[in-house]
């Protein structure tokens, strides 16, 4: 299957495989100690955060003073069943327990990089679960294989395994602390021992982590949806640069390295987390409804209804009706048994599911000025088949509102865009990009307006993918890319 070249339907075909129709995030995590149904809490924490990842799953208990664990490819329900669960220890009183489900920004797609990891060392037995991404991961590795490492996987988590293993003579709380030292980026990680679970965050809290309670029992997860789903009460988001450490003598608190300024990613509010989540003390539904409200406010267009797609847009499109007194309407109907597009691993099944995930209410935009609310554009793909899919239904009009700014620069901290040539906005401006998706009118909030809308200040995000400016230096290596256009020129900023 082909599609004709995003920047003009006059240059050609293209391979499908050039397409990123959305920006992807990489992983969810979550942990429990202190109740004896971990296992059983950590399976239905993971369908809590399946939004996450689609890549694979997996699980990794303390019983018997062992690690065991099973992971697998594909969705938390096709990964586990009753057996796999009680040869983990799903009745067995197991009380600790690490779970993960993964779609790779980093690390081939296969098995081996599934997660959690499990490692012997001379400190025993660890396992560990990872979201986000190493920027110095390369360099780590390239000097770990020197000192003799030999790597299972292509995941920077296992460089993080390799340094903790490497300081296997002190106790293992310290080589973690001073392993994580070493490790530049935007990363949220669990481990377990056959004795503790901990939890860390990066120093910028570029990606979220927070901490509950669950009688007497302690919970960590990438985000709040999880603590609903098994019954348990939100306590508070772990600091940048926390290590917690979770065992029989309690909970304690630690700084493996000095914290820079909090810069959570700005992109959990526009699309990663689920909506009833709550970060930084904000709840995400709340949040995007403010997006669209300001949507409306700075671009107002006449227009006979508001839709938005499904789903991590709903919110912003019921906003913008809101402000605007334009009626809200389905106009967009998604398959509910299809996962997310931009999270499957595979570029021929995220076509196919573009194609089979939405369908327009032909009877309702018939004849219509349709006012359309996305999140984002990254290549300009997935809009402008949406815009289409609306125009063969009948539309009269659609006029795009997109409630973040241009996505103009990649990402390195655990989202999938890590070069420039992925990115439309990077080398075209609002009214290129108008013409290529076929829309009457686009507008984009800006960067203040976001902000503003979240209600948060603007040095409280990581913004990199619109502005630039990255929070943790990227290698020089890695950064070369963010420079390049779609045919490996460089290009100025």
């Amino acid at each position: 299957m082909i599609r004709r070249c995003p920047e003009s339907p006059d240059k050609g075909p293209i391979p499908i495989d050039n397409d990123v129709s959305r920006p992807r995030e990489q992983c969810g995590v979550f942990a429990v100690y202190g109740d004896p149904r971990a296992v059983e809490l950590t399976h239905y924490a993971l369908y809590a955060l399946q939004h996450r990842g689609q890549e694979s799953a997996g699980i990794a208990a303390s019983k018997d003073g062992a690690i065991r664990f099973h992971r697998g490819m594909g969705l938390v329900s096709e990964v586990f069943d009753r057996h796999i669960l009680e040869d983990l220890g799903g009745s067995a009183g197991v009380t600790a327990a690490i779970g993960h489900v993964r779609y790779s920004t980093t690390g081939d797609t296969n098995l081996a990089n599934a997660q959690p990891l499990k490692i012997r060392f001379i400190g025993g037995e660890l396992a560990l679960a990872h979201n986000g991404n190493l920027v110095n991961a390369g360099e780590l590795r390239r000097e770990l294989e020197e000192q003799g490492s030999i790597f299972q996987t292509t995941l920077d988590t296992e460089v993080i395994a390799h340094l903790v293993a490497r300081k296997g003579g002190l106790p293992v709380v310290e080589a973690i602390g001073q392993s994580l030292s070493l490790c530049e980026g935007g990363y949220a990680l669990v481990f377990l021992t056959p004795k503790a679970v901990m939890a860390a965050r990066d120093p910028n809290g570029i990606r979220p982590l927070s901490l509950g309670r669950l009688g007497e029992a302690w919970v960590v997860a990438s985000e709040t949806c999880a603590f609903d789903t098994i019954g348990a009460t939100f306590e508070r988001d772990l600091d940048p640069g926390e290590l917690l450490v979770i065992d029989d003598s309690g909970i304690k608190s630690m700084t493996f390295k000095r914290p820079g300024e909090l810069r959570l990613c700005i992109f959990e509010y526009i699309y990663f987390a689920r909506p009833d989540s709550d970060l930084r003390g904000l709840n995400v539904h709340a949040a995007r409804k403010r997006l669209g409200r300001r949507l409306a406010q700075d671009f107002p267009v006449d227009a006979d209804l508001v839709t938005g797609v499904p789903d991590s847009s709903i919110s912003a499109a019921s906003g913008y009706a809101e402000a605007s007194g334009i009626p809200y309407e389905m106009g967009l109907i998604k398959n509910r048994y299809i996962g997310r597009t931009f999270i499957q691993p595979k570029q021929e099944m995220r076509d196919l599911g573009v194609h089979l995930k939405l369908n327009p209410l032909r009877s309702l935009v018939r004849g219509k000025r349709i006012v359309l609310v996305d999140d984002s554009i990254v290549r300009g793909t997935t809009s402008r088949h949406i815009v289409s899919l609306l125009r063969d239904a009948g539309a009269k009009e659609v006029h795009l509102r997109i409630s973040s700014p241009p996505y103009r620069y990649p990402c390195h901290f655990g989202i999938d865009t890590r070069a420039r040539s992925e990115l439309i906005a990077a080398f075209k401006d609002p009214e290129e990009i108008e013409r290529i998706v076929g829309a009457d009118s686009l507008r984009y909030l800006s960067l203040d307006a976001m902000i503003e809308a979240v209600g948060c200040g603007r040095r409280d995000f990581c913004v990199s993918c619109f502005d630039g400016n990255y929070p943790v230096k990227i290698p020089e290596g890695v950064s070369k890319r963010m420079f390049e256009g779609p045919s490996g020129s460089p290009i100025t900023r």
